[in-house]
């Protein structure tokens, strides 16, 4: 890699996004140590042309000179001569993942985010794998040689996706569920008094990630010199049943991404080790017996439901703030998300080494796992190298319950390379919760789901 750290060019994939376009505009209004242009490319270049006016302020009034931003309705144009390449699109609309996430629930079906795994997962799985065939072909025609940074889901299978169209492609799937259990190992640190509060950053926890995403474990938490593992225990054994959440005004109650913690601690009582996503993510990944057979049962594990129509207002919400920020009535303000998508163009970069956690085909740090099958471990990001960490693997017991979602996503990943449907729909009734369904229902569903969410896109 040849990059010009005074002259970069990062082309950004899904550039009208509301979020984590966002997210990368706010952290580049505090970075100094390198700079460059973003072509921002969306279907919807309004959108794209939005957000490089409202970047293209902010840089004006918090990092003057660092940063241009534009709006380029060619991905051609958009990717050549670029150096980084982002990816957030959603795939379809909140039309298709009101699909994903409500049809399954006339069966009785509940999940609490569908983009993943499940029915809706592997139905959006199918629709986004020809979107990511057809990204995947114009990175290899038109920038080869960049970095890419995934951060669509479901992220296994988009990252696999990229590697199956372009083997040669240097890309990653990045995902924040372990910071945020990072973040709660440092409360079971301050809560035991073996920390002060506030006093430590959350990266400063140092953890050995294993699992495929939204499906992570930590078989090590260590802060310097200090195991964090009998903490942790200690702390399950006090809030394991009432759920602990940090005083504040968002909880479980009142806000649809939030949880008490109570899935992932009794996902510790059950193995031993230490889940490190969401509640709503982890629960989707379990027998729906144990937490999501009903929507009481939901509640009694102290976390919610995503309800498609929330998502709809919050875009709405978002849409209204896109339009104050355009016209300059509001102001956005660089806040740093924590998110780790600078630091590693820089390590890559070569101006620093850092170990995340990161998704990428199996060449061996889980040795455990199918051979190119994604999979999400450490890594260490130096100069033009990404270099996975080895692990142990999972526990067998832990082993047999995450492997049977990751030959559903190989399967789904090559049923949809085949068009084969009748493939994909015996990858999808073996669902954990579509087991529970009649061969007849089971085809139904499968039938209503694709035909709803599909357009012809396996046509094509």
């Amino acid at each position: 890699m040849k990059a010009d750290i005074g002259h970069l060019k990062i082309c950004y994939i899904g550039g009208g996004s509301r979020n984590w376009a966002w997210v990368l505009l706010q952290d580049l209004g505090f970075e100094n140590d390198i700079k460059g242009t973003v072509d921002l490319y969306d279907l919807k270049n309004e959108a794209a042309q939005d957000n490089a006016i409202i970047g293209n302020r902010l840089m004006a009034e918090h990092n003057p000179g660092q940063w241009t931003f534009k709006a380029n309705p060619s991905l051609q144009d958009a990717l050549m001569g670029s150096d980084f390449v982002f990816i957030s699109i959603l795939p379809g609309d909140f039309e298709e993942m009101a699909v994903d996430v409500h049809a399954p629930e006339q069966y009785g079906i509940y999940q609490s985010v569908g983009d993943t795994v499940g029915p809706g997962g592997l139905v959006r799985a199918m629709r986004t794998i020809p979107q990511f065939q057809k990204i995947a072909q114009a990175i290899k025609t038109w920038a080869p040689d960049a970095w890419v940074l995934n951060y669509t889901n479901p992220m296994t299978i988009c990252t696999r996706t990229l590697y199956r169209e372009f083997p040669g492609i240097k890309a990653f799937g990045c995902c924040h569920e372990v910071f945020h259990t990072q973040e709660l190992l440092r409360t079971v640190l301050e809560e035991a008094k073996v920390i002060p509060e506030n006093t430590v950053k959350r990266d400063a926890i140092k953890t050995r990630v294993l699992g495929i995403n939204h499906f992570t474990w930590m078989d090590r938490a260590t802060y310097k010199n200090i195991d964090i593992f009998p903490y942790y225990q200690a702390f399950v054994a006090q809030y394991g049943e009432t759920g602990f959440e940090k005083p504040g005004p968002l909880t479980w109650r009142n806000d649809y991404f939030s949880c008490a913690e109570r899935v992932k601690m009794d996902l510790f009582r059950r193995y031993g080790c230490i889940a490190c996503a969401g509640d709503r993510h982890l629960a989707e990944f379990c027998p729906h017996s144990w937490y999501m057979h009903s929507p009481e049962q939901v509640q009694t594990w102290m976390y919610s439901l995503t309800p498609v129509s929330f998502r709809i207002e919050k875009r709405e919400q978002l849409e209204r703030k896109a339009r104050a920020y355009r016209e300059g009535t509001e102001k956005m303000e660089p806040v740093a998300s924590g998110e780790e998508g600078i630091r590693i163009m820089k390590a890559l970069l070569g101006l620093e080494d850092i170990v995340t956690n990161v998704n990428l085909p199996n060449q061996g740090q889980m040795p455990d796992f199918p051979g190119g099958a994604v999979v999400e471990t450490n890594a260490l990001f130096s100069r033009d190298r990404i270099q996975p960490l080895v692990s142990d693997g999972l526990p067998v017991d832990i082993r047999s319950l995450v492997m049977p979602h990751v030959y559903s996503q190989e399967g789904i990943v090559e049923a949809t390379f085949e068009r084969d449907r009748e493939k994909a729909f015996r990858v999808f009734s073996h669902d954990l919760s579509i087991q529970t369904l009649s061969l007849k229902d089971a085809r139904k569903l499968f039938d209503d789901m694709t035909t709803k969410t599909l357009h012809g896109q396996w046509e094509n």
